[in-house]
């Protein structure tokens, strides 16, 4: 065993070289020594930061690596997200923003090592932690187990990224050191036959670096593999980490913590969290002093553009969805601020450099643009721009419509007069309820609604639209993950037939039909209009005096909005804005007069309404 003030001058040592030297100019080794990671047979502690590139528009990639190294990090850890990767069966991207290998190369080229987390599950607050929806769509097949029909689907998408990332592995030149195997498993399950079958694709992919697992500390027992170190999330005490994994790698580290949280996820309705800079700062001194190596998850959260966030549940809520921003109270802001907490940040990690070293300077913070208000005049009511329908004694679930996001709008006529409680069995997630057009009613999962008293006449037209609000992405109802309705539709007892559904998937808004009057209602809208820059830049939509719904600007989806908060501005990158006209779409479900749109120079993420 090597002394501990020796080895930590040879981490410091090693630390250079990694901070220094442009990793992949030669084939480096990488190892799992008895106490610590072994760079080129010398001891190197990981100080790394986690980023997704899916949540980044690729315009912005090497600014966000870039600002990752000037905080002293020496290591990058990404999620890779199978359902952007794979969004139809069989049909894989690695272009443009899933162009994942080009992530990976731009990481080696500012000096950052990479540690790959592939999933196939991830959680990561994204939608159905990765999954793909169409998963749902094979008849009761169980996600995350020996299913063989999800075994190969899962095979089937490692091996294709296995072609796009096992050549940049450090055994081959290039940056990639370790790679995870699943993601937090002993939360979900104890099958480690299950998780061993992930680790065999993982290595038949052709990854031949170090495996690892994370898991929080009381998990292990579900989750440990033999042979793969594991990590332990979340976990500050550095004498029980490093008791946990003597006890689950035969007694032997590294030591590693996968997910060190300076910051915490965020729900529609919910408060926004925020961690404070002297405890995180304090936490990390205190790790980083021992030579543990660790993961801040997040260092740059992004953001869940269209329809990618994810959402929990609790007791108290069958779901909570997450906002679009993935802002994280993160060192890195969503927008790439650099944050105080950044700063508090770099001085700690600068006493764990060689002497002498500098680190290159602080970048400059992006200026944000404003854009004074102006009107969105024309205008596309929602049920005048219906696609055929599919039609069904009882309601179809989106999945079965072959549906992955958006909403889908449920339509039948009432065979007789009624007045009495309309129950909706099985509703995901939020429902508009409207009688001959006119809204009578909303139903939100969240707060366990899904009945309402109505009246109505013979022959009335019942519409129930209904709004996906993220599949939930942690825990054992990821199993339960169907959207749109899932069960009847009942009126005073009796279930509903006849109906017709309408399916609004919203990949993009080319077809919708746009006028200048609006009718009379109160039913849901688009509306469109344009606005003109003189200069391109970062900005955030002001969605304060809006109710519910969706933005695209210049084609691209923002993600979603609601008057509830804590979120009421959206982030809308510079990179999508042109000098000159701009066009932007708001789908508006609840205030169809709303017409006024401007943007600010500053998010406004923590202001909750009731």
């Amino acid at each position: 065993m090597i002394p501990y003030v020796i080895r930590f001058r040879l981490t410091l040592a090693a630390l250079a070289l990694v901070l220094w030297a442009l990793p992949g100019v030669a084939q480096h080794q990488f190892a799992l020594g008895d106490q610590d990671f072994l760079l080129d047979n010398k001891p190197v502690q990981l100080i790394a930061g986690e980023m997704h590139y899916a949540r980044i528009p690729y315009q912005y990639w090497k600014d966000r690596l870039h600002k990752a190294k000037a905080m002293g990090l020496n290591t990058v850890a990404v999620y890779c997200f199978w359902n952007m990767h794979e969004p139809e069966k069989g049909k894989f991207v690695f272009t443009g923003n899933e162009d994942v290998a080009r992530f990976v190369k731009l990481a080696q080229e500012e000096g950052l090592w990479v540690i790959l987390r592939p999933g196939p599950y991830v959680c990561a607050e994204w939608e159905f932690g990765g999954y793909p929806w169409w998963l749902l769509k094979e008849k009761d097949m169980q996600v995350r187990s020996q299913d063989p029909r999800f075994l190969a689907a899962c095979n089937a998408y490692l091996q294709q990224l296995g072609k796009q990332l096992a050549p940049l592995q450090v055994t081959k030149g290039g940056p990639i050191l370790m790679v995870q195997v699943e993601n937090e498993y002993g939360s979900f399950g104890k099958d480690t036959t299950y998780e061993g079958k992930i680790e065999q694709m993982i290595r038949q992919a052709g990854f031949d670096v170090p495996l690892f697992t994370a898991d929080g500390d009381w998990l292990f027992q579900n989750a440990a593999l033999p042979g793969v170190l594991p990590g332990a999330n979340g976990e500050t005490n550095v004498e029980k980490l490093k008791e946990l994994v003597n006890k689950y790698h035969d007694g032997k580290g590294p030591y590693f913590i996968p997910e060190y949280y300076p910051g915490w996820l965020d729900h529609w309705g919910e408060n926004f969290q925020k961690v404070g800079t002297e405890h995180v700062a304090k936490q990390v001194d205190d790790i980083l002093k021992t030579g543990v190596s660790i993961n801040f998850y997040m260092f740059h959260g992004g953001t869940n553009f269209g329809f990618m966030n994810g959402a929990n549940y609790s007791k108290e809520h069958p779901i909570q969805p997450d906002i679009t921003s993935y802002d994280y109270d993160a060192p890195l802001s969503e927008a790439g601020v650099c944050t105080d907490k950044y700063l508090a940040l770099r001085q700690v990690i600068m006493k764990y450099l060689p002497a002498g070293t500098k680190l290159p300077p602080v970048p400059e913070n992006p200026v944000f643009i404003q854009v004074p208000a102006f009107h969105l005049d024309e205008v596309a009511p929602l049920f005048d721009n219906l696609p055929k329908a599919v039609s069904n004694a009882t309601p179809l679930n989106m999945e079965a419509l072959n549906q992955g996001y958006g909403l889908v709008l449920y339509r039948t006529t009432l065979a007789q007069a009624a007045d009495g409680l309309l129950k909706i069995n099985g509703l995901r997630d939020y429902a508009l309820v409207f009688i001959n057009g006119k809204r009578i009613g909303i139903l939100d999962r969240r707060l366990n609604q899904d009945s309402l008293q109505i009246q109505a006449a013979a022959n009335d037209r019942l519409d129930i639209l209904v709004e996906n609000m993220g599949r939930i992405n942690y825990g054992h109802e990821l199993v339960n993950n169907l959207k749109g309705i899932t069960g009847d539709v009942e009126l005073d007892g009796q279930a509903l037939t006849g109906w017709k559904m309408y399916s609004l998937p919203f990949q993009d808004i080319k077809g919708v039909r746009f006028k200048k009057d609006l009718p009379a209602g109160n039913g849901p809208v688009l509306r469109k209009g344009s606005f003109t820059l003189t200069k391109a830049g970062d900005t955030f939509v002001d969605m304060r005096a809006w109710g519910k719904g969706f933005v695209w600007v210049n084609g691209h989806n923002l993600g979603r909005y609601w008057q509830i908060g804590p979120q009421q501005t959206l982030y809308l990158p510079g990179c999508w804005l042109n000098k000159g006209r701009n066009e932007i779409v708001v789908l508006e479900e609840l205030d169809p007069q709303q017409s006024e749109i401007g943007m600010l120079d500053h998010p406004i993420l923590d202001e909750l309404r009731k």
